[in-house]
């Protein structure tokens, strides 16, 4: 049992075995593991005050990266420093990570295969079911009125009609602008401490800096293991929304940019994903592991998840500023509601994919009323699409 604070400094090694534990069990998105550090740190350990978990998530929804990781990273730095935030994210990584590889292992040996093949055709219906219920769920939180709904609808059709990156950037900071100069009233109301239901980010109001940035880490890397760590601490940095509005970014970058996957091999990817522990950006070390083998799994890992975790604990000092900040709140609502339609496009980008033909649309409406109506988890979905994949396709 973890010591209370009482009796002095947290261990590491109990650091560590508490984080892999909430590893273990945070299947199901970002907000399952929120949910797991909130009941084993707060509540049963008592580790930290329930106020300094919630301001620790206000921090997280603002700044670019995976809310939870990055939550992960203050609750370590809260607990012990920055030896305690990098143990506490290698540790709530690592099971995600190491089942990731091995399946991803087995995927490329037998992926090709007629019946494996089958199986995925069953899972992508579910992916973009899964998709589709996180937008409709932003949609039903962000979008309060009719200028709420023009940057949602603008930010659907805009990136399914020229995608890119800088699509994505345009969307960003023009929503940003827009809640900024439309929606300062309704935004004083709303805390951002609440606010991580949406998984926006205020930090696009700094964008005009992070493609700087994305670009030096890139053009610095040279080859191997170096250009795989150094494109997706770039794509990290770019990364507002959550992971489901990430994915067409990361499309881009992996299969239309650098080439790595094949857009059959980059959905498999994600449906992998969801039946792993953690956040959906662990595809990161499937593709590793596709361009460089375990050193590259490991490199492209490093890459998404160590820049922001350090940025999230650079700005614990700023943390006060930034929630008490009317101006980003304001921006906060206009990104929310463009963040609404971005997750739109990517489930329309992902449906896409799909083997078409009336099955399809049938696991996936069926998976999206399983998800909506009944929150059954995508742990359990998934197998199922897949077992019916196997049968009927």
């Amino acid at each position: 049992m973890p010591p209370n604070a009482a009796r002095g400094p947290l261990p590491l090694l109990t650091l560590c075995l508490l984080f892999l534990r909430i590893g273990c069990t945070s299947f199901g998105g970002f907000m399952v593991m929120v949910s797991v550090i909130q009941n084993v740190i707060v509540g049963r350990y008592k580790l930290l005050p329930e106020r300094e978990l919630l301001d620790g998530l206000a921090l997280a929804s603002v700044l670019p990266g995976p809310l939870a990781i990055n939550l992960v990273a203050y609750v370590g730095y809260r607990l012990r420093g920055l030896a305690g935030a990098v143990v506490a994210v290698a540790s709530a990584l690592l099971p995600a990570f190491v089942l990731i590889v091995t399946l991803a292992t087995l995927y490329f040996r037998w992926g090709e295969l007629t019946a494996v093949g089958k199986l995925f055709m069953g899972m992508t219906p579910v992916v973009a079911a899964l998709v589709a219920a996180a937008a409709w769920r932003l949609c039903r939180a962000s979008v309060r009125g009719w200028r709420e709904l023009l940057l949602t609808a603008g930010a659907a059709a805009l990136p399914l009609a020229v995608p890119g990156v800088r699509t994505t950037l345009a969307i960003l900071v023009v929503a940003a602008v827009v809640g900024w100069r439309w929606l300062r009233a309704p935004a004083i109301d709303r805390p951002i401490a609440a606010a991580h239901a949406s998984a926006s980010g205020a930090g696009t109001l700094r964008m005009t800096a992070l493609p700087l940035i994305a670009s030096w880490l890139t053009g610095v890397a040279a080859g191997g293991l170096l250009t795989l760590f150094g494109t997706f601490a770039g794509l990290s940095l770019l990364m507002f929304g959550g992971g489901y509005v990430f994915v067409p970014l990361l499309q881009h970058a992996v299969v239309d940019g650098q080439g790595w996957l094949t857009r059959r091999e980059f959905v498999d990817a994600i449906a992998l994903t969801q039946v792993t522990p953690g956040p959906v950006m662990i595809s990161a070390a499937f593709i590793g592991l596709k361009v460089a083998g375990l050193p590259g799994a490991a490199a492209a890992t490093a890459g998404m998840f160590l820049p922001t975790a350090a940025l999230t604990v650079a700005a614990v000092h700023v943390l006060d500023r930034i929630k008490h900040s009317a101006a980003a709140q304001a921006a906060l609502c206009g990104v929310r509601a463009a963040v609404a339609g971005m997750v739109i496009a990517a489930a329309a980008t992902i449906g896409m994919t799909a083997a078409p033909g009336w099955l399809s649309a049938a696991i996936g409406g069926a998976a999206l009323v399983a998800l909506l109506r009944y929150r059954v988890e995508a742990v359990w979905l998934l197998p199922a699409a897949a077992l019916m994949g196997w049968l009927f396709y």
